[in-house]
């Protein structure tokens, strides 16, 4: 009887165990990430910020390093296109670009609204695309235009926006993958992409 107590309290604590298992189990390994600015507005506030201000916001999966050496490898350009065309720029799904103000990257302005964002890797020399293409975005119905899951579907027909990027090497190796805003002022800043120990920038000003 004292055995039978004993397996009975053994499995009853396996169990917790079990589904605390399946659940790490069942975390994406490579969790949705954003990152949003405001710029602009009609006068700046010590706690809002600039009130009236316009959104600008990036949204991508978040690939770990997982203490992978990624950029020094001679096949990182075809490890990271997995088989597309050019970077889908972080991981499983396409990277979205939102911007409720016009974005001047170079010359050429994109106006208001939704864009998809790829890499063209080199080893010395990243390019920023900014293209019409729209993303598959779960739980959102389509209305009939083409869509695309990443990168597969690439096609440079629709881009708006092609520059060559900043790369810099950082001192510190960066775990996850992040795209962020950097120096932002009410007349634009930078966007860039940071992962292991590279940053890729492209300053933009707000357009016209």
């Amino acid at each position: 009887m004292k055995e039978i107590c004993v397996c009975g309290v053994a499995l009853l604590l396996a169990v917790p165990l079990t589904a605390d298992a399946q659940q790490q189990d069942e975390r994406p390994r490579s969790p949705a990430g954003s990152s949003a600015t405001q710029i602009g507005g009609g006068y700046y506030d010590g706690q809002l910020g600039f009130v009236g201000g316009s959104w600008i916001e990036i949204t991508y999966g978040r690939p770990i390093r997982r203490g992978r050496d990624i950029f020094s490898p001679d096949d990182f350009v075809e490890h990271l296109n997995d088989g597309a065309p050019v970077w889908r720029a972080g991981a499983n799904v396409s990277t979205r670009l939102v911007t409720a103000v016009a974005m001047e990257f170079a010359g050429t302005v994109i106006p208001p609204g939704e864009f998809t964002v790829f890499i063209e890797l080199a080893r010395d020399e990243w390019t920023l695309i900014i293209s019409a293409l729209r993303a598959t975005v779960p739980g959102e119905p389509q209305d009939g235009e083409p869509a695309l899951f990443g990168a597969f579907d690439y096609t440079p027909d629709r881009d708006l926006v092609r520059v060559r990027m900043q790369l810099d090497t950082l001192p510190h190796r960066h775990d996850q993958l992040h795209w962020e805003f950097l120096d932002i002022t009410q007349d634009g800043g930078t966007l860039a992409i940071i992962w292991d120990n590279q940053m890729a920038s492209v300053p933009f000003t707000v357009g016209q």
